[in-house]
């Protein structure tokens, strides 16, 4: 994908976000379902930086294959979006596979993610997911004229930016 055409997503809060937005980067983030571990993860990471995105000129939108109920129980200081028959994903061009649980540094992911949720410091997991367990995360980084300026597809369920790799595209973008 080499462009984002303008469209209008609705958040689980039900505020409406463009994108491309007119103002600032925009980066969509597609994570897996609501209470996965590996998510939760990698999204705390977002959430203890999200004042240095900002500062970035990055605007956050994360994408879960969750309903709407399951996610808005999550405080997250950003757009979350709610698709849980997959409409976008499929859009983006996100996978789910059975390689997504194979790799060995998502399975360090899924100990520390599980432990912490043990603990209580995140929210458990459905029983049941609508949208399956196996899905792929992906980030794009989008200018404000649309154009699809840096993106990364998963390889499995913990292959995704980091937040310094997502401030290293922005900066990137920021100099051209």
């Amino acid at each position: 994908m080499r462009e984002v055409s303008e469209r209008e997503f609705v958040t689980v809060t039900g505020d409406r976000i463009r994108v491309p937005d007119t103002e600032s980067l925009v980066h969509l983030q597609f994570r897996r379902f609501a209470g996965c571990p590996i998510c939760n993860l990698h999204l705390h990471s977002v959430v203890q930086r999200h004042d240095e995105i900002t500062a970035a000129g990055v605007r956050e939108v994360v994408f879960f294959h969750s309903p709407a109920d399951e996610l808005r129980e999550y405080e997250l200081p950003f757009a979350v979006v709610a698709d849980p028959h997959k409409r976008y994903y499929r859009e983006f061009g996100v996978e789910s596979a059975g390689r997504a649980l194979l790799h060995p540094r998502t399975w360090c992911a899924i100990l520390r993610g599980s432990a912490l949720t043990l603990a209580g410091t995140y929210r458990r997991p459905a029983t049941r997911q609508r949208g399956g367990r196996l899905g792929l995360p992906a980030d794009f980084l989008v200018a404000p004229d649309g154009r699809v300026l840096a993106s990364k597809r998963g390889t499995h369920a913990y292959d995704q930016w980091s937040v310094d790799e997502l401030l290293s595209h922005a900066r990137t973008a920021v100099s051209r």
